[in-house]
C-alpha cells in the first residue's frame, strides 16, 4: 500500500474506487466497507483508494473533544488498512480551513480533481463537507453532475447493536475489552517501549516490564488487571497487565506494567505489543505486600485459564 501526505503527493488515477473517513480502529463496520471497496476495484480493473484525515476532525472542530482518545495510531491504522488490501492511502491534513469546504467543493476538489473517482463506497452514516452537509442522498441526487457511481454500505450490527468507534471507546473505558474485541474483530491492542521501573514486581516474585506508549492520544482501557497476549520478537506469550496507580506501593504515576509468564530476560529498550483479552479485576489497594503477592498468584492462575480458553477458541 502506498501512503501519501496530502493530495499534492497523489497522482490522479484513471479508475479510482474510493472511500473516505477517519476509520479509527478499523472495526468490523469499517471492514465491511473495505471489502466492498477492494472487491469493486478488482472487478473493474481499477485501484482502491482510502482518503483519511489527520488529526481526527473532532480534535479540530470541537473544543470539548480535545481530550478525545483514539483506538488506533496512524501507523496502526495504515497497517490494518494494508492488510485488507487497500492500495492507496491518502492522508489529508484536517484543518479549520479544510473543514470549511462545502460538500460540492469537497467532491470537486478532492474526489474528482484530486483522486479521479469513478466509484465511491460509503457507510450508511457517512457525512462530509462543511457542517456535515453532504450525504448519500445528496450524492445520489447529483451523481450525474459528478460522473461517478455511489454505493452505500448498510450498518454492521453485533447482537442488534450498531458498531461504531464511539461505542468501542465506551466499552474500553469501562474495561469491557471482550465487547470491544467483538466490534473490532480482534483483541484491542497497543504497543510501547519497555522503560526502567522501580523493580517492586521483581521483589514480589512477579517481574514486570514497564511499558510506555509514546502516542498520548492512544486510548488506554480503564484501570485494572487484564489477561494479555504479548507480541515479543516472533513469539506470542501469555501474561497479565496492570493498568493504574499501584496504590498498595504508593504509586505516584499512572503505569502499564506487564508480567510475562515464563520470560526472564531483560526487556529494557524493546518494543512490545499487547493484546488485551479479558479484564480479571479492578485495581485494588491491599493492606500489605504479602497480601498483594497472594492476589497476584491468583491473578496469574486466572489469566492462564482465560488465555488457554481463548487460544482453544481460535
Amino acid at each position: 500500500m502506498k501512503i501519501y501526505d496530502g493530495l499534492q503527493d497523489f497522482t490522479r488515477l484513471p479508475h479510482a474506487v474510493v472511500t473516505s473517513g477517519t476509520f479509527d480502529g478499523v472495526h468490523i463496520g469499517h471492514q465491511k466497507i473495505l471489502k466492498q471497496l477492494v472487491d469493486a476495484a478488482r472487478q473493474s480493473g481499477g485501484e482502491s483508494v482510502l482518503i483519511t484525515f489527520w488529526p481526527h476532525p473532532r480534535l479540530v472542530l470541537h473544543a470539548d473533544s480535545r481530550d478525545l482518545k483514539l483506538l488506533s495510531t496512524f501507523e496502526e491504522k495504515a497497517e490494518l488498512l494494508a492488510s485488507f488490501g487497500v492500495e492507496h492511502l491518502v492522508k489529508i491534513p484536517f484543518t479549520e480551513a479544510f473543514s470549511r469546504l462545502s460538500s460540492s467543493e469537497f467532491i470537486q476538489q478532492v474526489l474528482v480533481e484530486g483522486i479521479g473517482t469513478k466509484k465511491l463506497v460509503i457507510g450508511y452514516d457517512h457525512r462530509f463537507g462543511r457542517n456535515r452537509e453532504g450525504s448519500f442522498e445528496y450524492l445520489m441526487a447529483n451523481k450525474a453532475r459528478w460522473g461517478f457511481e455511489v454505493v452505500e454500505i448498510s450498518r454492521q450490527d453485533v447482537d442488534h447493536v450498531g458498531v461504531s468507534s464511539t461505542r468501542i471507546r465506551k466499552a474500553l473505558s469501562e474495561g469491557k475489552v471482550e465487547e470491544a474485541a467483538q466490534f473490532l474483530g480482534r483483541p484491542y491492542s497497543f504497543a510501547g517501549l519497555v522503560v526502567e521501573g522501580d523493580k517492586i514486581g521483581r521483589n514480589l516474585g512477579f517481574p514486570t516490564a514497564n511499558v510506555e506508549i509514546p502516542e498520548h492520544y492512544k486510548l488506554i482501557p480503564s484501570d485494572g488487571v487484564y489477561a494479555v497476549r504479548v507480541h515479543h520478537t516472533n513469539s506470542l506469550l501469555p501474561g497479565m497487565l496492570n493498568i493504574g496507580m499501584r496504590p498498595t506501593v504508593g504509586g505516584q504515576s499512572h503505569r502499564l506494567e506487564v508480567h510475562i509468564f515464563g520470560l526472564e530476560e531483560d526487556l529494557y529498550g524493546q518494543q512490545l505489543r499487547l493484546d488485551l483479552v479479558q479484564q480479571i479485576r479492578e485495581e485494588l489497594k491491599f493492606d500489605s505486600l504479602d497480601e498483594l503477592r497472594q492476589q497476584l498468584a491468583l491473578d496469574k492462575e486466572q489469566a492462564l485459564f482465560i488465555l488457554q480458553n481463548y487460544n482453544n477458541q481460535l
